[in-house]
């Protein structure tokens, strides 16, 4: 057994038409690299989350990378003293994260996306780069806001992401002539939430670049961050310093 466990988050939205078959190669390789967790493929992108041996881990992602469409895919790393899934699941799905909203599309254009140290910088301004005041929008779900969150951000109580579209209509007058910065756990809500709010007709529109997870990576002591950030495996969240504990 390792002495730790490394584990990736990453995800990429970009046409995969071939997502059956690709759904049986990655599931292959990473049963024969001994890993856990869960990867999802749909028409519009990958999503994952993976755990194992480090050598055997980025050698799967190499191995991924290798496909042009994936190359150069961001992923987000943190450890772990034991191995924080219990299986290993390759799924196809109609989406990598459910929103319902067909029209929405990332693959055809990214929202703007702002780095963790301009945001720290807004955040201790109170307003960005144009002195617009700063409105942070939480797009996760209202259970993992009770572990941590930024400091006075906006929470629709979201019971799942697919929720969005709805609190979006109903609050819209709340996100006008401000700077609107959506985040979430890695990145993948909050940048089909950012589309989302500009096709609403919300000019300001920022993402945070990397999520929360890159957010307390790249920040000494996460400023303007209180709390843990919830993460979907069995550590269930993780410290300033991405650490957990497997139950």
């Amino acid at each position: 057994m390792p002495d730790r466990y490394l584990n990736f988050s990453a995800y990429r939205f970009v046409g995969l038409p071939d997502s059956a078959a690709l759904r049986e190669q990655l599931h292959a390789a990473a049963r024969a690299a001994g890993l856990r967790g869960t990867v999802i493929l749909a028409e519009e992108g990958i999503n994952l989350f993976l755990a194992g041996e480090e050598i055997a881990l980025r050698g799967w992602l190499k191995r991924l990378c290798d496909d042009a469409r994936f190359a150069g895919l961001d992923a987000k790393e943190s450890w772990s003293d034991e191995q924080p899934f219990r299986f290993l699941r390759v799924k196809v799905k109609r989406e990598i994260i459910r929103m319902n909203q067909p029209q929405v599309r990332p693959a055809a254009g990214r929202a703007p996306a702002v780095d963790a140290a301009t945001l720290a910088r807004w955040l201790d301004q109170g307003h960005d780069d144009g002195g617009r005041e700063l409105l942070m929008l939480d797009t996760r779900n209202a259970f993992e806001l009770e572990h941590g969150a930024f400091d006075g951000a906006l929470d629709w109580r979201l019971g799942k992401f697919s929720d969005f579209p709805a609190a979006l209509a109903a609050n819209l007058d709340a996100l006008q002539d401000r700077t609107v910065v959506s985040y979430c756990t890695g990145g993948i809500r909050c940048e089909k939430a950012a589309l989302a709010m500009q096709a609403a007709g919300i000019e300001h529109v920022w993402q945070l670049d990397g999520g929360i997870l890159r957010y307390l990576e790249v920040m000494p002591d996460a400023p303007h961050w209180h709390g843990r950030c919830f993460v979907f495996d069995e550590r269930e969240s993780l410290d300033l310093q991405l650490q957990g504990v497997a139950k």
